[in-house]
């Protein structure tokens, strides 16, 4: 199922990633997302501290995301999410699998869009707790930098995984990177307004219980 969003406020992009993994194993097959964001903003990963967190960005809002991971801008960046359903074989995948898998194919679409890329093969060390201050095994970089991220979370639910691509100054641009991915997604991928529409409800009743309160966003 492809869905593809403008920009959306930081608590609603991060509520419909989770809807998408709360609902996935109804929809029954595997959701691609693309959004964007109608403001500078960052969020940050799930277990991340949000005392040391807000020291280190001035970017607001400050969204925790529903996976792991650090501090992620999204100031200029192209974002997209992945659900997989618990009997897709990209669930039963091992956490360094899936993310070598997820990253394999967007610098593959990133390389085909125009802009070179490759998987680092180990770590470049990184700010505390920033993801692009640095790079882990299978990150994708461009002249020898970070420049693709992501971020999973498995349950009995499913599989989602919410990634980031920073392109600086790139002469490519978002349309070109993105009809790269859908070039060659991991099962077909049509759009379907009927399930949109029910996970943007799932959506909207998220942000009013969990990401637009503080409450939610400053728990630890």
């Amino acid at each position: 199922m492809l869905i593809q969003h403008g920009k959306m406020k930081a608590d609603f992009n991060m509520a419909f990633d989770e809807a998408m993994l709360l609902r996935v194993n109804e929809v029954g097959m595997p959701i691609l997302r693309f959004y964007a964001w109608n403001e500078p903003a960052a969020t940050f990963g799930y277990f991340q501290k949000y005392s040391e967190i807000k020291q280190t960005t001035p970017l607001r809002p400050l969204i925790r995301r529903p996976t792991g991971g650090g501090l992620v801008p999204h100031e200029n960046d192209w974002t997209y999410s992945l659900a997989f359903p618990v009997g897709h074989d990209w669930y039963r995948l091992k956490a360094e699998e899936s993310y070598q898998r997820v990253h394999e194919w967007v610098a593959d679409a990133l390389t085909r869009a125009g802009m070179p890329s490759e998987l680092s093969p180990c770590c470049i060390k990184e700010g505390p707790g920033q993801c692009f201050l640095g790079a882990e095994k299978y990150d994708v970089l461009h002249n020898g930098a970070k420049i693709a991220g992501a971020a999973q979370r498995r349950n009995k639910q499913g599989l989602l995984i919410q990634g980031s691509i920073q392109p600086g100054s790139s002469s490519i641009t978002r349309e070109a990177w993105t009809q790269a991915m859908k070039g060659k997604p991991p099962t077909g991928m049509t759009a379907n307004e009927d399930w949109e529409n029910k996970l943007k409800e799932e959506a909207e009743t998220l942000v009013a219980e969990k990401y637009e309160r503080e409450t939610y966003n400053q728990k630890r």
